[in-house]
């Protein structure tokens, strides 16, 4: 047992970066989420495979409060999100404390999500300036090495009208590493793009986790899941069925609906 900063009491090994526990999600009448527990650990390469309709999604945004959970817990760092309150139902933290634990996650969306009236650059010094009050002075010259780091330094002065897909995605990826954050999650990044622009995006993300930043990434790529995951999770029906190391899942999966699907898929 560890206690947490603001003194809530963890279960977390050392090197955990998140922790859920039985994670319930609804939307009205559809239960979206049916008890998903998830753990990932410092370094860890997570990717999400399923059918559409899994869930898959809905667990992302959840960890990071795009969406309120109906019931369990969140751990980030362990620091308590979520946690169960009366009646079952989950009880967050103060909403200061909530921006301030969400801070530690960066967010690359499969629509992108760049604002359109601004620059590259201006898109990515957008947050820390705002958010954490860097000066313009400073924020420049970390925006600039970012998108050099994703090949795109040209494109500084361009408006995203102006870019690819590929290119828009590869912005999205710097503007949310300029928030300087400790994990990374991806919703399906390379769902909007063509197989060409895909492969940018993918090199991206592989260098990302060569550098050992801690990742979960929902895909629909298998080539990425099985060559650069090192834990893979199949999700079906708001339910993990399946989890372990991708040669395990892809090699001999134990569950017929993991069967299924990579079936499908590969």
């Amino acid at each position: 047992m560890m206690i947490s900063p603001n003194g809530a009491t963890s279960d977390r090994t050392p090197g955990t970066m998140i922790s859920a526990r039985d994670i319930f999600k609804s939307f009205g009448s559809l239960h979206v989420l049916r008890g998903v527990s998830l753990t990932l650990r410092k370094g860890d390469v997570t990717a999400v495979i399923g059918p559409s309709g899994s869930g898959k999604s809905t667990l992302l945004r959840c960890l990071n409060h795009l969406e309120v959970i109906d019931r369990g817990t969140i751990e980030i760092e362990g620091e308590s999100l979520a946690a169960a309150g009366a009646g079952g139902a989950s009880k967050y933290v103060p909403d200061a404390e909530v921006r301030r634990i969400c801070r530690k996650m960066g967010m690359v969306f499969q629509s992108f999500n760049l604002f359109p009236h601004m620059t590259v650059l201006q898109n990515i010094i957008e947050a820390p300036m705002t958010v954490k009050g860097l000066s313009r002075d400073a924020a420049v010259p970390k925006a600039e090495e970012l998108l050099r780091k994703v090949g795109l330094l040209a494109k500084r002065d361009n408006y995203p009208a102006r870019l690819s897909g590929g290119q828009k995605q590869r912005v999205a990826i710097a503007r949310a590493l300029a928030m300087e954050p400790d994990i990374m999650l991806f919703d399906e990044p390379t769902s909007a793009l063509d197989p060409e622009l895909t492969g940018e995006v993918l090199r991206t993300m592989r260098q990302l986790a060569d550098e050992h930043m801690t990742m979960l990434v929902v895909t629909h790529e298998m080539g990425f899941a099985r060559e650069v995951a090192n834990h893979l999770v199949f999700m079906d029906e708001g339910r993990i069925l399946e989890e372990g190391t991708p040669a395990d899942v892809f090699g001999a999966p134990a569950h017929a609906r993991t069967r299924e699907f990579l079936a499908h898929m590969l």
